[in-house]
């Protein structure tokens, strides 16, 4: 494989805000210095900021590929969230403000976080829930998701959280991995005013769970308690989670964890069709968030803090529930769809809640632009101050657009790159030092050494290649759940003489000033004619063109050049797909980065085939425009959506 070739070139730069840089909680590079000195030493300095019942005694034991981090040191990831911030100021401050999409409304204190937590802790243990058993939550975004997670984790059951789009099957898969003794759940949730049957999608997958002792069922439908359409109990195996926490005592002293001790269990989706149970572990894990949600949202005592994914995804559990919460935030939860009953709901939340700090992906951005920048200008956006990118690689002309319609030209962006298995965030700006680049996530956080390497293992200070992590970091995944061996293969085989060195998946570019441009996973870069493209550029230069909204670019075989680009378009609103603005693209692509980037194929779609938390699914790209049957789409978002474009595909090519 040869190196990626770099097409793109972005020079516009941005620094920060004189009043933010002086305000900020990093302002000077002092930080990467110290870190870069003595990385051990400053992770160990982050951990002191977290509660410990028993100090550690050894910082790091290394052998690669498995790490332990803190050793001998005990703390409860529970305590560390609420009990310690009762005891002080923030007892009475808001930690959850929930808003259900059909506009009901409910806050929780960090005083009423306490309660219910410990309530929740102890119906669980009242189950015989013991510390290492697994308990499955499959919910809506309510706040009962949040308690069940930190009261497992308060008597050290490790929960594993399922997103609640995934179907019966998804379940059963994990529920089975796992061998989960409860699954926690609910008798429906809200999607763009229809409601999901998440208990009906329960009792369809336990149908061959033999591990699951009881499914507790969380009521979300007011007066829909033995609603047999949506929640059929079954005797001697379901209860209903109100009467069970009635019933709870309010007092339980949290269980001290091993820093080892595991977490929480996080599926995603393997190469081999067979989900990855990504572990986690309590020390290292909570350190990790607790520093870069202070740091890369530079988090004041006085927030709102909107992270807008799902606990199901691995930026919930960080950015909404762990990190922010250990920090004392106030964290704002929303259920349903951004574009329910309206498609200005979101800035309709963050107007209603005073939000100050919003955390939201690429896709979400460029829905946003294609609505239009009316929905936006309908509310009062000023007491936003910091903008969050995750999920993906952000392209320059939605970060420009984020920036500039949404921030009104003044927050600092912090468009961030890591993974499920990463656990926190890994490059990012600090808002209070670092001169942003559109599109660029700009440098790995102080504590980190994320590289770029080519594919014999040589890091390359410039150029485009693979992304990589040298060293170990505290959040870092510890295996996958039963299978070590797959562990290891996935992730520390890509460079046999390097076995220390963690393959992300993604590949990367790196700027002569330094900054690294994520070019999306590795699966994605084409083979045209001897250059290795990323999609990625590809799609950020049709995204540059003015009528387009949202592009994905995936290739297909070509006798003479390998592969050739196939690119599937949406349009921004009021813009209309023509011939001549097909052909407009083309050219407009290989003006802005080569002939060699040209689409060979341009497809309008109304919409993209989309996961459920918002990723396109590229994989069902490629087999529309290789004309092969369709892949599994049980994951989709909409799977109507792929039907149809491959009627539209399929009539375009005859």
């Amino acid at each position: 494989m040869t190196d990626i070739d770099v097409l793109l070139t972005e020079n516009r730069k941005f620094a920060p805000d004189a009043a933010f840089r002086r305000a900020a909680h990093i302002s000077s590079r002092e930080l990467y210095d110290y870190a870069a000195a003595d990385p051990v030493g400053f992770w160990e300095g982050m951990a002191r900021e977290l509660a410990w019942t028993t100090p550690w005694t050894k910082a790091l034991e290394w052998t690669p590929p498995h790490a332990k981090w803190f050793v001998g040191g005990k703390l409860n990831a529970a305590y560390n969230c609420v009990d310690r911030h009762v005891a002080g100021s923030r007892r009475n401050k808001a930690a959850l403000v929930w808003e259900g999409e059909p506009g009901d409304r409910r806050t929780l204190t960090y005083w009423d976080l306490f309660i219910e937590v410990q309530k929740c802790a102890n119906m669980l243990a009242a189950l015989g829930v013991k510390k290492g058993d697994r308990v499955v939550i499959y919910l809506p975004l309510v706040p009962e998701a949040v308690i069940a997670m930190l009261g497992c984790a308060r008597i050290g059951a490790i929960h594993s959280v399922i997103f609640g789009g995934f179907s019966p099957d998804s379940v059963r898969d994990r529920v089975n991995d796992a061998e989960a003794k409860i699954v926690i759940t609910a008798d429906g949730g809200y999607r763009r005013g229809q409601i999901v049957p998440l208990k009906r999608n329960v009792d369809k997958a336990l149908e061959d769970c033999p591990s699951v002792e009881k499914v507790i069922v969380v009521r979300r439908r007011p007066g829909a308690e033995g609603d047999e359409a949506f929640a059929t109990m079954q005797e001697g195996r379901d209860l209903w989670w109100h009467r069970l926490m009635a019933r709870a005592p309010s007092k339980h002293e949290p269980v001290p964890m091993d820093a080892e001790d595991v977490l929480y269990i996080l599926y995603t989706s393997g190469t081999t069709g067979k989900p990855k149970g990504i572990v986690h572990t309590t020390g290292g894990y909570l350190t990790g968030v607790t520093m870069t949600t202070k740091y890369v949202f530079d988090l004041k005592e006085d927030d709102v803090f909107w992270c807008t994914a799902d606990v199901g995804w691995v930026t919930g559990h960080s950015y909404l529930v762990y990190g922010p919460l250990a920090n004392g935030a106030t964290c704002v939860m929303y259920e349903g769809a951004p574009d329910w009953p309206e498609k200005d709901r979101f800035w309709d939340i963050c107007e209603r809640h005073g939000v100050t700090i919003l955390y939201t992906a690429p896709t979400a951005i460029r829905a946003f632009m294609k609505w239009g920048d009316q929905h936006p200008q309908k509310h009062d956006l000023s007491r936003l101050r910091l903008l969050g990118s995750v999920g993906e690689p952000i392209n320059p002309e939605a970060w420009m657009w984020y920036r500039d319609v949404i921030g009104g030209g003044r927050c600092p962006i912090v468009d961030t790159w890591w993974q499920t298995e990463t656990g926190a965030i890994v490059i990012s700006a600090l808002p209070g030092v670092t001169e942003t680049k559109p599109g660029s996530a700009t440098f790995p956080l102080p504590g980190y050494s994320a590289e770029l390497v080519d594919n014999s293992g040589r890091i390359m200070k410039t150029g485009g290649g693979l992304l990589a992590m040298t060293r170990p970091w505290p959040s870092m995944l510890r295996t996958i759940w039963n299978d070590d061996k797959r562990y290891v293969q996935t992730y520390f085989s890509k460079w046999p003489e390097h076995p220390d060195y963690y393959f992300a998946g993604d590949g990367a570019k790196r700027d002569d000033d330094g900054y690294f441009w994520i070019l999306g996973r590795v699966d994605d870069v084409l083979n045209v004619a001897g250059h290795r493209i990323g999609t990625m550029e590809v799609e950020s230069a049709l995204v540059e063109h003015p009528s387009v909204a949202e592009a994905a670019v995936v290739g297909r075989a070509h006798e003479l050049k390998g592969q050739a680009l196939a690119a599937f378009v949406t349009l921004r609103e009021g813009q209309h797909a023509t011939p001549a603005l097909r052909d407009e693209l083309r050219e407009f692509v290989a003006e802005k980065i080569g002939a060699i980037a040209r689409p060979d194929d341009i497809l309008f779609s109304a919409d993209l085939p989309k996961t459920r938390s918002g990723k396109i699914m590229r994989r069902l790209l490629r087999d529309i425009a290789e004309g092969r049957a369709l892949g599994d789409t049980t994951t989709l978002a909409d799977p109507n959506v792929v039907a149809s474009l491959k009627e539209q595909y399929e009539a375009q090519e005859s």
